[in-house]
């Protein structure tokens, strides 16, 4: 199972000190949301830091997602929303602060990433306001479903960062067993779906990392 402490949790955060009544029914919804989704900085990636000898976790791939969509907005293919596309980034991963981090290279733990996932969509986003709850829905829907510029690039920047890390840590993730050039190939290929450029540098960091050995020789 994905690593995460909160998967089986039953009770929300605040509910174990709750805010009083007094306060407006709307706000101690969005209160008790933003206390609940704080679950999401104990959610341990496989990524390893560029800074420290560590893991990261999940808020901080959020917060680097969401800082990599305005520096790098200029290199994609299609016009973008910046500011929908930081709330793509910043949104597709709450869930997992009930259905655990996937790792990408995790064949077995891939299996049933969809059901866990929409099931912890499904209890996440209803703590909101009604009208909250909707709209944090369709960002996470329109996330995983890619149709938008928006999307597309949002998907990008969640399959470069971690990249990124790995090129720092010589290796990272792509040191996993059984990983091979061509499957980092393969499952970062979506960059290329939002940016020409920004995959081609890409495939040029896999190639290079191949050579220094830092990966399983692919194929070809």
């Amino acid at each position: 199972m994905p690593e995460s402490a909160h998967v089986t949790e039953e009770k929300t955060l605040s509910e174990s000190n709750p805010f009083p009544d007094s306060i407006p029914e709307r706000l101690r919804a969005q209160w008790n949301f933003l206390i609940e989704v704080d679950k999401l900085k104990t959610v341990l990636r496989q990524s390893p830091l560029a800074a420290v000898e560590r893991r990261e976790n999940d808020a901080e791939h959020s917060w680097h997602l969401a800082l990599m969509v305005p520096v790098l907005a200029e290199y994609a293919d299609e016009p973008i929303d910046i500011g929908r596309t930081i709330q793509l980034v910043v949104v597709h991963d709450l869930i997992e602060i009930y259905a655990g981090d996937t790792p990408l290279y995790d064949a077995e733990a891939g299996r049933d990433q969809e059901a866990r996932e929409r099931a912890a969509a499904d209890r996440l986003f209803p703590l909101l306001p009604d009208d909250q709850a909707t709209h944090f829905r369709e960002l996470w829907d329109e996330f995983e479903q890619r149709r938008t510029p928006e999307a597309r690039f949002a998907k990008a920047m969640d399959r470069l960062q971690p990249f990124l890390l790995n090129w720092m840590a010589r290796g990272g993730t792509w040191q996993a067993p059984g990983v091979t050039a061509d499957d980092v190939r393969r499952r970062k290929s979506v960059i290329g779906d939002a940016s020409g450029a920004l995959w081609e540098a890409a495939s040029e960091l896999i190639a290079e990392g191949e050579r220094r050995g830092w990966m399983r020789p692919g194929q070809g």
